[in-house]
């Protein structure tokens, strides 16, 4: 695992002491010696290595990593730009991007470009094994990202939560900063999209929530490779 060299490493190092992490460190390090696990390992924090705590304006909550082949790099939702399918709930993502915004739907998965503008993309678990979802599923990472996502409550200015399906939203009772902006929709994935995804216009009303409060908008339109 990268270490943290940002604001992140002091904000989250009582975390690395506790005997849960130093559990679920060794259990990580095992399945990487023994099995094929996805993102590669220093790949794990690139949310936190892209995504500064200082910096953070909105926080995007997914589950587990991709667990396919060359998918996964540690950002929740995207895939490495030479990855020529892109996931089927990140094609919904720029369905209503395009509806909300107007953004061109791009050729590629790749969203680093939200990260480096302060969109956290948080996985509530950093690993899996390959072709294996949710197996590493209540292992520490839970305890771990909650840890996250409890530093981003602190934030003494806006920060916009973009909560979708019910494992995000079951976080919002962590959140009770006043100065933030909680949305909550049904999931991308194709089983819910049509439940409320589509038309939330959750991107658009970010942007406005950010505006209004002094600061930039994130520009959301994703570049063709």
């Amino acid at each position: 695992m990268a270490m943290l060299t940002n604001d992140w490493a002091k904000a989250l190092e009582g975390e690395f002491k506790k005997p849960y992490y130093r559990e679920l460190y060794y259990f990580v390090k095992e399945e990487y010696a023994r099995t094929t696990v996805f993102p590669p390992a220093d790949d794990i924090f690139n949310a936190l290595h892209y995504t500064p705590l200082h910096e953070v304006k909105v926080v995007i909550l997914g589950q587990d990593p991709y667990h396919n082949v060359h998918q996964a790099h540690g950002l929740c939702f995207s895939v490495l730009p030479d990855q020529p399918e892109i996931p089927p709930s990140l094609q919904n993502i720029y369905k209503e991007l395009e509806d909300d915004l107007g953004c061109k739907i791009p050729n590629n998965g790749y969203l680093e470009k939200w990260a480096r503008q302060g969109v956290l993309m948080l996985n509530t678990v950093l690993t899996v094994r390959a072709h294996q979802a949710n197996s590493h599923q209540n292992r520490g990472w839970e305890q771990f990202t909650d840890a996250i996502i409890r530093e981003v409550n602190k934030i003494d200015r806006p920060v916009v939560y973009l909560l979708w399906g019910r494992p995000a939203q079951s976080k919002a009772a962590m959140l009770n900063n006043p100065k933030h902006l909680i949305l909550k929709a049904p999931h991308p994935s194709p089983l819910s999209a049509y439940r409320g995804f589509f038309g939330c216009k959750h991107f658009s009303q970010t942007n406005a929530f950010l505006t209004s409060n002094g600061l930039e908008a994130i520009d959301w339109q994703i570049p063709d490779i």
